[in-house]
């Protein structure tokens, strides 16, 4: 901190032990120990140490609602479907906006990583999860997820890209 020909700290928590106008001395001012709130369930690792999540994936719209719009992963698993906040659905991929005639299911597809590897399953969708253009997934059935593959959820079509 740079100090200016000013006496005064520009700022002075609540925490202090005797009121600023009664202290002739800045100096002398002793604080109390400044209250730390505990960190967010699940934001630190085994060590204690702050864990920050970063992109791991994206899929890209190619087809349907916005091409070229980007929804990125971050959670080892993510949901896509239609935000339902009536129902508590609020998926991690939210086609919501991108899928006009309503054709991806709330809860429509999950895609899980595990030890860098990916995997996409069906959740019973209504019109199906389809992964380059294969066969549609039956739910509940996993099906292994590689960079660059077209994932088709309804009538929109998805590029899922791995992040390096």
């Amino acid at each position: 901190m740079v100090h200016t020909s000013s006496p005064q700290p520009d700022y002075i928590p609540p925490q202090i032990e005797q009121p600023v106008a009664q202290a002739a001395n800045f100096g002398s001012i002793s604080m109390a120990p400044l209250a730390v709130e505990p960190l967010a369930e699940g934001s630190a690792d085994e060590s204690g140490e702050q864990t920050v999540k970063h992109a791991h994936a994206t899929l890209v719209i190619e087809r349907g609602g916005t091409p070229g719009t980007e929804f990125t992963l971050i959670n080892d698993e993510s949901t896509i479907g239609r935000w339902d906040a009536d129902n508590g659905i609020f998926p991690d991929v939210d086609l919501d906006a991108y899928d006009d005639d309503a054709k991806v299911s709330r809860r429509h597809a999950r895609i899980s990583r595990n030890n860098g590897s990916y995997f996409i399953e069906d959740l019973g969708s209504t019109n199906g999860t389809y992964v380059n253009r294969g066969r549609r997934l039956l739910p509940g059935n996993i099906q292994i997820l590689n960079d660059g593959d077209e994932v088709i959820v309804g009538k929109t079509f998805l590029r899922f890209l791995v992040t390096r």
